[in-house]
């Protein structure tokens, strides 16, 4: 009880309090520090076949799970009929091994290739091995234990919405198998060190281009300097 009190309650709120508390800070006071540090300049072509891979994959994954949780009666509405069960399922195990095919060519990059090794932080690798561990655990959970979506809205919806509600039910992930436990607290162990990374670039989305004017570019080839 006290280690899954320490992994499901404690930690959670640890995780919480830094991704939020970190993040802010470098927004405003370090807000140069917030970059992807893009190394394509150094190799292009794994880059791309590992960036397409592994970010499509995963924000496609992570936009599934997102819509379990804020929308449990609509997945389980359309778990009812088989098929579209199977065909969730399926899908969501393909687009899986799809980010982990991904995630496996940007490691081999970043080992292999002595230019990205060069520029390589151990905050990067670790990152690297906790969305390995993430990835890897959660195409176990699809193979292993079927119809994941089915108790993700029984358990796992419930359970995320308690911690944040600050009324934590760690209780409901204590029979889970070992795998789904180790997805889940890693899970906040990425949260954890989200701030810290390189990943903190996400939050920089830039929505001002949409709405900024157009900008006039007029070509000076051709004329010299006054």
């Amino acid at each position: 009880m006290f280690w899954n009190t320490l992994l499901f309650v404690i930690f959670p709120y640890i995780a919480l309090t830094l991704a939020v508390a970190v993040t802010a800070y470098r927004s405003w006071v370090q807000p140069f520090t917030i970059s992807s540090l893009s190394s394509q300049l150094l190799e292009r072509r794994k880059l791309y076949w590992g960036n397409i891979a592994f970010h499509y994959g995963i924000v496609i994954v992570l936009t599934g799970h997102l819509l379990a949780w804020w929308f449990p009666g609509s997945l389980r509405w359309w778990n009812g009929v088989p098929v579209r069960l199977y065909l969730l399922e399926v899908s969501g195990l393909a687009l899986g091994l799809w980010a982990l095919a991904g995630l496996l060519i940007l490691a081999w990059r970043r080992l292999s290739e002595p230019k990205v090794r060069a520029v390589t932080t151990p905050m990067d690798l670790l990152v690297l091995l906790l969305l390995l561990v993430s990835v890897v655990t959660g195409v176990l959970t699809a193979i292993l234990y079927r119809f994941g979506s089915f108790w993700f809205t029984g358990v796992f919806a419930p359970y995320l919405w308690s911690v944040l509600t600050l009324r934590p039910q760690p209780q409901l992930l204590k029979d889970l198998p070992w795998v789904i436990q180790l997805h889940a607290f890693n899970f906040f162990l990425l949260l954890a060190f989200f701030p810290f990374s390189r990943l903190v670039h996400i939050i920089t989305v830039p929505v001002g281009y949409l709405l900024r004017p157009w900008q006039i570019v007029i070509a000076m080839r051709g004329r010299t300097a006054p």
